[in-house]
């Protein structure tokens, strides 16, 4: 079931560039959609380094165990991912549909099994058809091109409105290197080490423990900054990719001085597609974010922050644009930090509305709710205690959420 693309959508989709060293294609398998492509493959060139992260979930999908075992080997030559069915909870099947789509792609592509990366995104404890995907593999094989990974992103949607894209150009010694990444996810979402399913692709020459830091760190300060619903997916996946095609020495330490621009290129793009994943939250019509300043340590700043992003009140206030603050002074209280209510402040969209634990004299709310009647959304909470900062990412809930998560099997 289609659904209406979000108000909160960008006005355009990023259009990806070639990557030196890997092509896509697409292809309906039929897996679940009828009418669109559902299934995605890339190729990369041998040599190809690989990061990840992976979801902490304690019901991880079978193509997760995959990655995060072939991660460890540090190298890749094909990526294969399927929309409409998770793999998840499939027990014996799942593992057996994962092996078929690995066999798949080895005989296909002439690569090492452990050179396959797997991923499946849709509905969880359905079994994978996967002998469609490997009857797929070779058709797909002959419509590789550098130029399709916009028609990937679209590819692994599920209740996703828009196609989630971006990219960086970035210098290591002197030489220009692209990343491309994309993205998936509108619904259960509350990253947790990683995404729902990401995938992001250089030419940049880099070894496999350097690309492992630099996806586990950027992850870190984008994804795991952002929250939908509270509910960590069974299968997130987020991987990236080094073609090694770019002409500069290679970079074989995470902490080497030559990738400073390529880091903050790497975590700026990352956070970019963060609050893309947010603006496409299902039914969302508010965008949020949620500063926190003034805790004991960033860590629990983040907990706080996360606290008042995941409240199922804070989120129907928004969405019935009803400037309640009590609740964003609920969800602060019941995050477990350590916090003084009598040192509390908050502000919204820039107005102080409490302080030293009671409302602002004069307080005066129709600055607040004009706020609130906007698209944009902006909470800030100093607790009062310390230096510890935070800042996250959400959506409101309304009832389109319900809708499309009553009726989402059916």
């Amino acid at each position: 079931m289609s659904h209406p693309v979000s108000p909160l959508a960008p006005k355009t989709i990023t259009a990806l560039p070639a990557v030196a060293g890997v092509r896509f294609a697409t292809y309906a398998a039929g897996i679940r959609y009828q009418g669109r492509t559902d299934l995605m493959v890339a190729e990369m060139a041998p040599g190809t380094t690989v990061g990840g992260v992976f979801t902490k979930s304690l019901t991880a999908s079978a193509p997760v165990d995959l990655c995060r075992e072939n991660r460890k080997k540090g190298a890749a030559r094909v990526l294969v991912v399927n929309a409409g069915n998770a793999n998840a909870f499939t027990g014996k099947k799942g593992v057996a549909a994962v092996k078929t789509t690995v066999d798949a792609a080895v005989a296909t592509f002439n690569c090492a099994p452990s050179e396959v990366f797997v991923s499946s995104t849709g509905t969880i404890g359905v079994p994978l058809p996967a002998e469609k995907i490997a009857a797929a593999l070779p058709e797909a094989k002959k419509a590789l091109s550098g130029d399709k990974a916009s028609d990937a992103a679209h590819a692994i949607m599920t209740t996703d409105t828009f196609a989630k894209t971006a990219t960086r150009t970035a210098t290591i010694d002197g030489v220009n290197v692209t990343i491309i990444g994309f993205c998936k996810g509108a619904g259960m979402i509350a990253p947790d080490m990683a995404t729902m399913l990401a995938y992001f692709f250089t030419d940049a020459k880099i070894d496999a423990p350097t690309a492992q830091y630099l996806a586990a760190s950027a992850a870190e300060k984008s994804f795991n900054c952002m929250t939908v619903d509270s509910d960590t997916s069974t299968s997130d996946t987020l991987l990236l990719f080094a073609t090694g095609q770019a002409k500069h020495a290679v970079v074989g330490h995470p902490h080497d001085p030559r990738l400073a621009d390529f880091k903050a290129k790497l975590t700026d793009m990352m956070i970019e597609l963060a609050k893309l994943v947010a603006r496409d939250g299902e039914g969302a019509s508010k965008f949020i974010e949620v500063k926190v300043t003034g805790a004991e340590h960033d860590k629990a700043a983040h907990r706080i922050a996360m606290s008042i992003a995941n409240s199922p009140l804070v989120k129907t206030a928004v969405a019935g644009e009803d400037a309640n603050w009590g609740r964003i002074v609920m969800a602060v209280g019941k995050s477990g930090e350590r916090v003084d209510r009598d040192k509390l402040a908050i502000k919204i969209g820039g107005v102080d509305v409490a302080r030293d634990g009671e409302a602002v004299p004069g307080y005066d709310e129709t600055p607040v709710v004009a706020h609130m009647k906007g698209q944009e959304i902006v909470f800030e909470v100093n607790i009062g205690l310390g230096f510890g900062a935070a800042t996250v990412w959400t959506c409101d809930f309304t009832h389109g959420y319900i809708d499309i998560n009553g009726s989402y099997r059916t």
